[in-house]
């Protein structure tokens, strides 16, 4: 029979749990910043493509380029998001390693160790790739010359 942990070693692994529990919660946040831009991203997309379709010429050629980065933008917010839900699971997989060392009385020090530096490895890329986000928005960001530089048209006084 499993002899039952005292309060004493439970407190300590809930102590112990706790830093990846912190883990989550900013992971989490994290999420919701991808998810947001992932929305405004497609947002954008639809509105571009129905413009694509009654436009012509210089615009047409800029509403195409544009719609191509957006959608690479989404390839990218989506590997960054599968990264940092991989992380949480290692991080959730460490959670149950404390404790199911701490319930058995196994010794599971290096397959904690392992998952954690997995958790980090996966959640950098995941930063890593969330920055490649950025870069590629921030490239269509830019406002036209065109629209910079133009000037209002001069009123005519009325004729009378």
């Amino acid at each position: 029979m499993i002899p039952l942990p005292q309060v004493s070693q439970v407190a300590q692994t809930i102590q112990l749990a706790l830093a990846p529990v912190f883990l989550l919660a900013g992971i989490g946040a994290f999420l919701n910043v991808c998810v947001s831009r992932l929305a405004r991203i497609i947002d954008r997309a639809r509105n571009v493509e129905a413009a694509i379709l009654t436009t012509r010429g210089r615009e047409h050629d800029r509403l195409v380029n544009e719609i191509r980065v957006l959608d690479k933008r989404m390839s990218v917010v989506n590997i960054a998001i599968f990264l940092s839900v991989a992380s949480a699971c290692a991080v959730c997989l460490v959670v149950i390693l404390l404790f199911a060392g701490n319930l058995f009385g196994a010794h599971l020090g290096t397959p904690i160790a392992i998952l954690f530096s997995l958790a980090m490895l996966l959640q950098a890329g995941g930063f890593a790739t969330f920055i490649q986000e950025i870069r590629l928005g921030s490239k269509i960001i830019h406002i036209r010359n065109e629209v910079l530089y133009h000037e209002a048209e001069t009123e005519e006084p009325d004729a009378k």
